[in-house]
């Protein structure tokens, strides 16, 4: 059985939407794209890159998937981050994608995304890690599919945009702190696994 581990960047009012640059989602005429960029730092990077170097697979949705293909798929400069993208099974729930998909180690998972991401959690083992895709975290929230949070909160407010927790997530849910690193730059890097009750 694996587990999912949602892996996000936050501003201090919850917004997930567009953080690495300004043209990578402007829905709703955001206009703050790459807000998240001043603060990367050694130790947001050492931290994140620890997780992304385990064992495991990436489950995205679509938007997410095609945005990072976009990047990551053709980057020549030894970004380790680039090995580890290309090397790891990526799962994409979709109910548009065609397959073969064109990200080398890519799976197509159809039909409702809570099920399809229910089946395939009891089918693998390791770590199922979600960046971004905001509406499948949502789904899989409402759904009680998620184990773990690791939210990198940066100390800004944005006032606008897409919310983590937004509507179509879990309406109440109780978490535990398991663990933080704080950044040179003032991002506090919270692990959080759901209390899990009844």
């Amino acid at each position: 059985m694996g587990e999912i581990v949602v892996v996000e960047q936050l501003s201090l009012d919850g917004v997930m939407q567009a953080p690495g640059s300004p043209d990578e989602d402007t829905r709703g005429d955001f206009r703050y794209g790459g807000w998240a960029r001043p603060y990367a730092d050694h130790v947001a990077a050492a931290t994140m890159g620890k997780g992304m170097g385990e064992d495991g697979a990436m489950l995205f949705g679509r938007r997410t998937y095609v945005s990072l293909h976009g990047f990551w798929a053709g980057q020549t400069d030894g970004n380790p981050y680039t090995e580890v993208l290309n090397r790891k099974t990526k799962y994409v729930v979709s109910r548009t994608l065609a397959g073969p998909l064109p990200w080398q180690n890519s799976v197509l998972v159809t039909g409702a995304a809570a099920d399809a991401v229910a089946e395939l959690k009891a089918e693998v083992d390791g770590a199922l890690v979600v960046l971004g895709s905001g509406r499948l975290v949502r789904a899989l929230a409402a759904a009680g599919l998620v184990d773990e949070y690791v939210l990198s909160i940066h100390p800004l407010a944005l006032g606008a945009g897409t919310r983590l927790f937004g509507e179509g997530a879990a309406a109440h849910r109780t978490m535990t702190l398991a663990d933080t690193v704080t950044t040179t730059t003032g991002v506090i890097i919270a692990r959080y696994r759901p209390v899990v009750t009844g």
